[in-house]
């Protein structure tokens, strides 16, 4: 790409293409919600967009998407679970964009921001539903928030560990100039083999 504008326009453009998954790749659990919290599909294209989109295009789409798949297709419920999930989802693509912009630019690191990501995520979740119950009347546990957060989220957060970084790096791999530059080093002609 040759120019900043030309730039912002294939992240628009990217930023849109993810919410559009968003609102389609849950789809493919069928709508059936036992199937859809345990890969959590959603998650994937907000991650994403936060990686190639930069942290605010994550965290707009991380906030929109399942505010606008519950007024769309009902699913998920709008109260508590769209809200809740509008914290999350706001949460990791805000973080893994600005972790991926702020450290170097290696493997090792992606999953860092990955990983932190995740983990800031459901936090915020967590806080987001216990404030909700309080309003709801719905009692908000910690065996709840655990469960619900840790142990059912196992295999959403294994095809996200496995999923990802792989896009990333693929995409960084075919389109060299949207990677953005390590803030703590010169920008470099030709990225590296170690560089993601």
């Amino acid at each position: 790409m040759k120019s900043k504008r030309d730039q912002n326009l294939f992240r628009l453009v990217l930023a849109a293409l993810m919410l559009a998954f968003c609102m389609v790749l849950p789809f493919l659990t069928g709508q059936v919600q036992q199937i859809a919290n345990k890969v959590s599909l959603m998650h994937l294209p907000v991650m994403l967009a936060g990686y190639f989109c930069g942290p605010w295009y994550g965290l707009a789409i991380g906030v929109i998407a399942p505010l606008m798949r519950s007024f769309l297709f009902h699913m998920p419920a709008m109260f508590p679970n769209a809200i809740g999930m509008a914290f999350e989802l706001g949460t990791y693509g805000l973080v893994t964009g600005l972790l991926y912009r702020l450290l170097p630019k290696k493997p090792g690191y992606l999953y860092v921001s990955l990983l932190a990501a995740m983990l800031l995520g459901r936090l915020v979740w967590g806080l987001s539903r216990t404030a909700l119950a309080g309003l709801g009347g719905d009692p908000f546990t910690l065996k709840l928030f655990l469960t619900n957060g840790f142990v059912n989220a196992v295999p959403a957060v294994a095809l996200q560990i496995v999923v990802i970084p792989v896009l990333v790096m693929a995409v960084y791999r075919a389109f060299p100039s949207l990677r953005p530059q390590d803030k703590r080093s010169r920008p470099a002609e030709e990225p590296t083999d170690e560089q993601v």
